[in-house]
């Protein structure tokens, strides 16, 4: 199988290891990159071309961005300083390594810093995985607008570029769900000269150089994978198109109008022009005058548009903030437009400007990807926490990250909005070098790798069968409603990788603990069996978010049977491998698009099947996700959208969020109030006892249930699917 990733039509980009080094290559490699001016000194820096400032931790591992992108930066030869998590209450943490010479890197870190700092109940997290102890409050709310604006302030006139996934999420004007309303780009708001999205080392790569050979940032409006602030109206040259797309309305069907002038004969008139010669003739013209005739006309096709000079106009941002179906519009046409080999450019109006976002970056090849993670890692957090724990590097310290971007397109996830759809594997020898390194460089190591993952643990080098339908296609997922018969589903590459990894001397296992797309996995029954028999710790935890048909209709997820197809290869395998081993799967309450009748069901699903949930997800609308525009609008993007489309059904208010929740976790006790008080509203106190169908028993425990809430709201009339009570189709 070629460990390339699928081509895109797309001029193919500059290879990434191309460019000339910088001069300042001359100084070598950082064991660390510096985050003091004493680092800078003992490097024999006066200055730092490059200033990365960013909310996490600095962890000297290619798990976390800011050691990515600044060690790709230091091989192409430049000075990358860290600040990491500085005090934002002033400038003064910003001036700590000087002014950059090219530009300040602005990233939140490895997470969009509002759900770093809250819950799905908007509630403040009590610490975060990504600083040293786990302390929380290290990082502000909008990190990303508050660290570039302090940068502004700390040197006005310096570059100032944004970027990592809170930048990519929050590219064009996004509903914000923990301010309960749509907020502009974060373009406008943090003052930045650039955004970049996606992961970024071309753009970076290219953006860096450019800037080194003295081109002004204001003028590098060509990068893929950029977006910037640009005038109303504005286009890159000549011959470029603007398609308007800020409306959804469509005109109805064409009636075609009498003719008043018309010289033929109508219905109505039709007996009187019997009479005449020439039964149908033309009457004849007045004396003196002169007969007009009207000719039907074609239809002109409109003409085709090259698409790589062609913008699309979406609605403004003062149109989606006032209409939330001009939003689902706006998400519908923004997803449609993600594909590298056929995207088009995008622009949207905030007030007197545009922001403008150019086609989404191409993905890097597996040589590329290679290059990336071969850089000097220390693999290890910055000697200045000393003994400190940092809780995210503490869960990875051990495993391996073997490819990104998913093709699934799981409406809650923003994985495809940040990485793409285009798996992006790197080689066989790239990741067992890595192992290696953990072997013999990480203390702590006792021979298990955690995992060999990415987003998804099974999509290592699947792709498209034919790179030219791949570069054409306009799907939102490979997989969704069914998978794609052009999809290359064999997983040999990863088979064979598995069992390299687990022969390398010093390791005694290696685990997958990464997602698992299960509808894929069942494909290859024998990726199943080497799963099960060597790379499962007793536990494998897989998502199913929902066993009914329509939530997961919205979460563009495949249905129970596929689930169930799995269950039986995963239990027949482990008996014959003769180990006792369990699925543990993973549910998400409140998505649009489910019903109570729906988490009801899902419930009596989990009781029948014995599970008891301890971690339960409740839906977190993150911004630029299409069940975030759901949850927004009350539509589903994933058609075609207008102010006449049916509504998606929202749990938006607390109480029924919490009762979603509490479905998931209907052995709590502190959840039976709810339940009773919700089951009977429903009409189903037949599922209130003892008995073993039934949900919850009648007696309370002393001590708990205690929490007061709300009353609940009388269910909604057809609220169950297909005109049944709601929940009956399950309650047997």
């Amino acid at each position: 199988m070629n460990p390339q990733p699928a081509a895109v039509t797309a001029a193919a980009p500059r290879s990434l290891f191309s460019w000339r080094k910088h001069w300042a290559s001359r100084f070598g490699t950082a064991p660390f990159l510096p985050m003091s001016r004493g680092e800078m000194d003992a490097l024999g820096w006066d200055s730092c071309d490059i200033i990365v400032v960013t909310g996490d931790a600095y962890i000297d591992h290619p798990s976390f961005g800011m050691a990515l992108i600044g060690r790709l930066l230091e091989a192409q030869g430049f000075r990358v300083g860290i600040i990491s998590q500085p005090d934002w209450l002033s400038a003064a943490a910003f001036r700590a390594l000087g002014r950059p010479n090219l530009f300040f890197g602005v990233t939140a870190g490895n997470m969009d810093s509002m759900v770093n700092r809250y819950t799905a109940d908007r509630k403040p997290r009590s610490d975060d995985a990504y600083t040293p102890h786990g302390e929380a409050n290290r990082r502000p709310d909008r990190a990303l607008v508050v660290y570039a604006q302090r940068c502004r302030e700390a040197f006005p006139g310096s570059n100032v570029v944004i970027g990592s996934i809170e930048a990519s999420l929050r590219r064009i004007a996004h509903y914000d769900y923990w301010s309960d309303k749509v907020r502009r780009s974060v373009l406008p708001d943090s003052k930045a000269d650039l955004l970049l999205y996606g992961n970024a080392e071309r753009a970076v790569v290219e953006l860096a150089h450019r800037l080194a050979a003295g081109e002004r940032i204001g003028d590098i409006r060509d990068l893929r994978g950029s977006a910037f602030m640009a005038p109303s109206g504005w286009l890159p040259a000549a011959g470029w198109s603007e398609i308007d797309s800020t409306t959804v309305d469509t005109p109805g069907v064409l009636i075609r109008h009498a003719d008043p002038y018309a010289m033929t004969a109508t219905a109505a008139d039709g007996a009187a022009c019997a009479e005449g010669p020439g039964k149908g003739a033309a009457r004849a013209a007045p004396a003196g005058g002169q007969v007009v005739q009207f000719h039907r006309q074609g239809y002109a096709r409109m003409p085709k548009l090259a698409r790589a000079q062609t913008v699309i106009r979406l609605p403004s941002y003062e149109q989606v903030a006032a209409d939330a179906v001009l939003y689902a519009h706006a998400s519908r046409v923004f997803h449609l437009e993600s594909n590298p080999g056929n995207a088009r450019a995008l622009v949207q109006a905030h007030g007197e400007r545009d922001v403008w976002l150019n086609p989404p970056p191409i993905p890097l090849t597996t040589a590329e990807m290679d290059g990336v993670f071969a850089a000097p890692f220390q693999r290890r957090p910055h000697p200045a926490y000393g003994e400190a724990k940092i809780p995210a590097f503490e869960m990875i310290r051990f495993s391996v990250n073997i490819m990104r971007g998913c093709f699934g397109g799981c409406t809650f996830c923003s994985i495809t909005e940040h990485e793409g759809r285009i798996i992006q594997s790197r080689s066989e020898q790239s990741i067992l070098r890595e192992i290696e390194e953990i072997r013999d460089r990480t203390p702590g190591f006792t021979g298990i790798i955690s995992d060999l993952g990415g987003p998804t643990a099974n999509m290592y080098r699947l792709a498209c069968k034919d790179r030219r339908i791949e570069s054409a296609c306009r799907r939102l997922s490979c997989v969704f409603p069914g998978i794609c018969d052009n999809l290359d589903t064999d997983h040999t590459p990863l088979l064979q990788l598995y069992r390299r990894a687990r022969a390398l001397p010093g390791v005694k296992k290696v685990l997958i603990s990464s997602g698992l797309r299960y509808d894929l996995a069942v494909r290859d029954p024998e990726y199943v069996r080497e799963l099960v028999r060597h790379h499962v710790g007793g536990y494998l935890k897989i998502a199913p978010e929902h066993t009914e048909e329509g939530p997961l209709a919205h979460m563009m997820k495949p249905g129970m049977s596929s689930y169930e197809q799995f269950r039986q290869m995963f239990e027949k395998f482990s008996k014959e491998a003769g180990k006792e081993q369990y699925l543990i799967p993973y549910f998400i309450a409140a998505h649009p698009g489910t019903t109570d009748a729906d988490m009801l069901n899902l419930a009596l699903w989990l009781k029948r099947n014995n599970f008891r949930l301890d971690q339960v997800q409740t839906f977190l609308p993150t911004p630029m996700a299409l069940a975030t525009a759901m949850y927004h609008s009350r539509r589903n993007p994933l058609h075609k959208v207008g102010h006449a489309s049916g509504s998606v059904e929202t749990a938006r208010g607390a109480r029924q969020r919490r009762l979603h929740k509490a479905f998931l976790r209907y052995h709590d006790p502190d959840n039976w109030p709810l339940l009773r008080e919700a089951l009977r509203q429903m009409g189903r106190a037949d599922l209130i006892g003892n008995g073993r169908k039934q949900l919850v028993p009648y007696a309370q425990p002393p001590g708990s249930g205690l929490r007061r809430v709300p009353p609940l709201a009388a269910p909604a009339a057809g609220r169950a699917r297909g005109g049944r009570p709601a929940g009956r189709a399950s309650a047997k």
